[in-house]
């Protein structure tokens, strides 16, 4: 029984444990003793009383049946899309029941929409994103869109690929793929804005494509890239080589680059000005500002 719950966090059925040679009395007998933890009907715990959250969402995924998959908030939660507090679980599949805490949604996903991530069956990368552009604002689908490309190197193309016009959020989604929404994604982009805005410096256009790459900050009419390096995004081999390949191609599309740290922003943020004035400044302004 042990081996068989480790395998889904902790989490076993009454199917499960019948089919594995346990008799109904040895189910009864655990539930009464505390080694099998009831969670929802005919879905248990077994000897633990502080589940994960794994554990939470595999046993509302357990209790929709052989075909359900977490979708939704919760899917995007465990996949890393969206970030602060654990949602509901959420959980779509092909005959809707009603279960104390979780919603259902009754939906026969293609198979290629569905996916195992940490163990749990839920919905891809893709198919999440186009759930979530109903229920987030351009904004923050913008954010979870960036978050699926940098960890998982998820293209554009590959999320309209599965768009159909049928979908009440396709025209947001596909102007999130296109680039076309504003989406500051972390507190280094608002805290960098924030120091343009106070000088007066212009705004720059934020994740947007750029020669085929999302880069962080652009301004098109100065012909200037920034990008700004958190420690979370740049911290490995692989992020160190991506980052000198968008400074060879900022400069091979003519762009001035120049690169700054969250030390450089919050600390050396008179530094950076100093740097970025002139980059900002048409050269006309420059010319009269000197002029007697």
């Amino acid at each position: 029984m042990a081996s068989l719950a480790s395998r889904a966090h902790g989490v076993v059925t009454r199917t499960e444990l019948l089919d594995a040679g346990v008799t109904r009395r040895q189910i009864a007998h655990r539930l009464r003793t505390g080694s099998l933890i009831a969670v929802f009907r005919g879905v248990y715990r077994v000897g633990h009383r502080a589940p994960s959250l794994e554990a939470r969402y595999m046993a509302a995924v357990k209790a929709a049946g052989n075909e359900g998959v977490l979708s939704g908030l919760a899917a995007a939660h465990l996949l890393g899309l969206i970030k602060g507090t654990a949602p509901p679980p959420e959980v779509s599949a092909r005959t809707a029941r009603k279960i104390k805490g979780v919603r259902t949604r009754r939906r026969h996903l293609d198979r290629r929409d569905t996916t195992v991530w940490r163990g749990i069956p839920t919905t891809t990368l893709q198919r999440t994103l186009i759930d979530l552009s109903s229920v987030l604002s351009l904004n923050a689908l913008a954010a979870a869109f960036h978050e699926a490309s940098v960890r998982n190197r998820l293209k554009p193309e590959q999320v309209e690929a599965r768009v159909t016009e049928r979908l009440a959020g396709a025209e947001k989604l596909r102007r999130v793929l296109r680039g076309d929404a504003h989406a500051t994604l972390s507190e280094l982009e608002r805290i960098f804005r924030k120091l343009l805005r106070g000088d007066g410096l212009d705004l720059p256009e934020t994740n947007r494509p750029a020669g085929g790459r999302y880069v962080d900050c652009r301004w098109p009419q100065h012909k200037l890239t920034v990008e700004l390096d958190s420690y979370r995004y740049h911290n490995t081999r692989h992020a160190w080589e991506r980052d000198r390949r968008r400074e060879r191609e900022a400069y091979a599309r003519g762009d001035q680059f120049r690169r700054y740290t969250y030390g450089d922003v919050t600390e050396r943020a008179e530094s950076v000005l100093t740097e970025l004035r002139p980059l900002l400044t048409p050269p006309e302004s420059r010319a009269a500002s000197c002029s007697p």
